[in-house]
């Protein structure tokens, strides 16, 4: 029974540890490779905790997404955004990646718990 559980920690660690991974490649990628636009910061609408976000992108359509971290409004923010999804956004000089490492670092920690009660268990 021990090594059922120590199996599902461990591979719930290991989920944990690719989801922050992931995430921390897809803000480098849009980043780096993402096309750049200026962003005005719009009031928090009603029954929302963060702000809006409005920018054209360089085929003209004008976005308008939920703030990733809350922002003052009438404020311009430079971002990246992913040209196949332009809703998909880093805001430059305010990368949010710490949830990202930290799924990273309490996967790892959990899946070499789970590793660990594995190998006492046999």
């Amino acid at each position: 029974m021990l090594i059922v559980l120590a199996g599902f920690t461990a591979i719930g660690g290991l989920v944990a540890l690719l989801a922050g991974a992931y995430g921390l490649r897809q803000a480098r990628r849009i980043r780096d490779a993402g096309l750049r636009a200026w962003a005005l910061v719009k009031p928090v609408p009603p029954g929302a905790d963060r702000p809006l976000l409005q920018y054209e992108t360089a085929d003209g359509r004008v976005m308008e997404i939920t703030s990733p971290v809350p922002l003052e409004a009438g404020t311009l923010i430079e971002l990246s955004y992913d040209p196949d999804d332009p809703r998909d956004v880093v805001l430059l000089g305010r990368e949010s990646a710490g949830s990202d490492r930290w799924f990273v670092a309490a996967g790892a920690a959990v899946l070499t718990l789970g590793l660990a009660l594995i190998v006492a268990g046999l």
